[in-house]
């Protein structure tokens, strides 16, 4: 027999039937019932965030560190619209969230209602789908199908737009077996033809590579598993994009770096001079690519996405595989097996030591003299004595970003949590309090740079509140330092608006939370402050004090070819033309 009960019980009925335990949000008139719901029940935890925007991020980084739907609850107008960088966010990064929004009474909807927008109408272009349910009978079956577009296909972020009335009202509730789950059933299994056609390509390549990309972590941990099993087979170099660090280890033989505008020199010139290009779960976005005429000539390439839509978008690729990155990872082994597990051997060894030629260069090489702090030697620091914790890290955007992603290595996938298509600055420090709620006794930290700390700063209150022991690593140079790169090479050193006059003294401010706040600007004494950091059991801000003007490379600037690197100490004026100028 049906089960008769409110709109807002059925919320919370249908987000422990899809085995949901968290929920991130901040409370309004419009969402009220739901919360009185949540006030009722035990099952699902929900964290106050301090900015719907840092409950959204916080949904992602809990999502990108479990591989489970992230969800999110906040109220109608600015709740919603609050909430829309963090679905852009997700969008971008394909990040599975599941958020619900309160909306005015329906018979008030269009009337400019206090606090109301529409919400459906703003969130269309940064969601995955999204609904407004207007009736009761309707709502538990919505939720039901938002999990399943969230998380099915490329992964993304979805919105339930439930007017009060809806939630208010009473009629049966829809359990997840009865629910329409709509006609979304994306291609899983990838064409056997055209694997076949790849299994060939790679018995033949005398320069092959291993792209991937933030696919393969989304696909589950079979898939990176499958991946590992791949690169030791065949012994071909493997590369990532930004968001697909730890999808294989850093530690592993065939790693060769991380790509791109700030990749490594050796990555970004072997898929240059590659002859054939395996992307897996990557969408060759602009920041990787860098000219599109240019962008490794000489290669057949082949891309495996369940995406239709990433295919031939940006690159044209003669081997276009849709289906699910494990699924089609298992296929091909099984030909490759099959067929003999061949290989061209002796030309891989030959591009083995091409590769090994272009490590000579030693792109991230740095010197840390004198009494001013290197970024990079903070962080080379950070990785060597945090890398034997069980660590997860976040990242704000920009340089730090960039830094954390070349001196820090992941050995395994759903550890690295940053914002790559959208660089949102203050998504860090909110996804590391979803990361924490999901991971209680994990080392969670989140490197930032002290502009993009500011922006979600308020956040410090929640981990106080929850006492979640987040690390808050900090790169101070009291600049933009991103922008300020950028101003250098692109307009004659003006350094307009790039830098704060007005800092706080973060060692006082974490202090006014309650949270323990840590200085240091001394090289000799880093140690020993990281070493503080790790052991203190509670949130401490970390304010590293580091040298103003260092500019981040490798760099391919914009408007350039893969194999155009600037590496460190390089000339920086007119490096970048006009034409590459609207790039960055």
């Amino acid at each position: 027999m049906a089960q008769k009960m409110t709109g807002a019980d059925m919320v919370i009925q249908a987000l422990k039937d899809q085995g949901v335990d968290t929920v991130f949000g901040y409370p309004g008139g419009a969402v009220l019932p739901i919360y009185d719901a949540i006030f009722n029940q035990n099952g699902i935890r929900h964290v106050l965030a301090r900015h719907e925007q840092g409950a959204v991020h916080a949904a992602e980084g809990y999502a990108r560190s479990t591989g489970k739907p992230g969800v999110c609850l906040v109220t109608s107008g600015p709740g919603a619209t609050n909430a829309v960088t963090g679905l852009t966010d997700a969008l971008m990064d394909s990040i599975p969230i599941v958020v619900l929004t309160g909306q005015v009474p329906t018979f008030m909807i269009g009337s400019d209602a206090f606090q109301e927008a529409d919400t459906v109408g703003i969130t269309r272009p940064c969601t995955k789908h999204n609904w407004l349910v207007k009736e009761t009978s309707k709502l538990a079956s919505t939720v039901h199908e938002a999990f399943h577009v969230a998380t099915t296909g490329r992964p993304g972020p979805v919105l339930v737009d439930i007017p009060k009335d809806v939630q208010f009202a009473t009629d049966d509730y829809t359990p997840p077996a009865k629910a329409d789950l709509g006609h979304y059933q994306p291609q899983v299994k990838g064409d056997l033809e055209t694997i076949t056609e790849l299994v060939e390509a790679i018995e033949q390549a005398e320069r092959p590579i291993f792209y991937t990309g933030g696919g393969v972590i989304n696909s589950g941990p079979a898939a990176s598993q499958l991946l590992r099993e791949l690169v030791g087979a065949t012994g071909f170099p493997i590369t990532s994009t930004l968001m697909g660090l730890g999808c294989y280890p850093a530690s592993g033989e065939s790693w060769i770096g991380m790509l791109g505008m700030h990749g490594l020199y050796e990555a970004n010139m072997a898929m240059h001079g590659c002859d054939l290009m395996i992307n897996i779960g990557a969408r060759f976005d602009d920041r990787i690519t860098g000219v599109l005429n240019a962008f490794s000539p000489d290669s057949r390439k082949a891309h495996i996405d369940i995406d239709p839509s990433s295919i031939n978008k940006a690159i044209r690729v003669e081997m276009p595989i849709v289906g699910d990155v494990a699924h089609v990872l298992e296929d091909l082994l099984n030909v490759w097996k099959a067929r003999g597990r061949k290989t061209n051997s002796a030309a891989v060894k030959k591009w083995w030591g091409q590769i090994d030629e272009w490590r000579k260069v030693e792109c991230l090489k740095f010197e840390q003299k004198g009494k001013v702090i290197k970024p990079q030697h903070a962080l080379a620091r950070l990785e060597a004595l945090t890398k034997k914790h069980d660590r997860y890290i976040t990242t704000e955007v920009g340089q730090h970003q960039m830094w954390a992603a070349q001196y820090l290595g992941f050995e395994d996938p759903n550890r690295w949590m940053t914002s790559g298509g959208l660089g949102t600055m203050g998504y860090g420090f909110p996804a590391s309090i979803g990361v924490q709620m999901a991971h209680p006794d994990a080392l969670v930290i989140n490197v930032a740079g002290e502009a993009s700390w500011l922006m979600n700063m308020q956040e410090m209150g929640t981990a106080m509140q929850y006492r979640l022991p987040v690390k808050q690593f900090i790169l101070n140079n009291e600049r933009l330092g991103m922008v300020r790169q950028w101003q250098e090479l692109l307009h004659g050193e003006r350094y307009s608006e790039s830098w704060s006059e007005s800092l706080p003294d973060f060692v006082k401010l974490a202090e006014a939370f309650g949270a323990k706040g840590i200085l240091c600007s001394d090289p000799d004494t880093l140690d020993d402050a990281i070493m503080e950091m790790i052991t203190y059991d509670g949130p401490v801000l970390f304010d590293c004090l580091v040298e103003k003007h260092e500019n981040c490379f490798p760099m391919i600037p914009s408007g350039k070819a893969h194999n155009e690197m600037l590496l460190g100490e390089a000339d920086t004026q007119g490096v970048i033309d006009a034409k590459g100028s609207v790039l960055v």
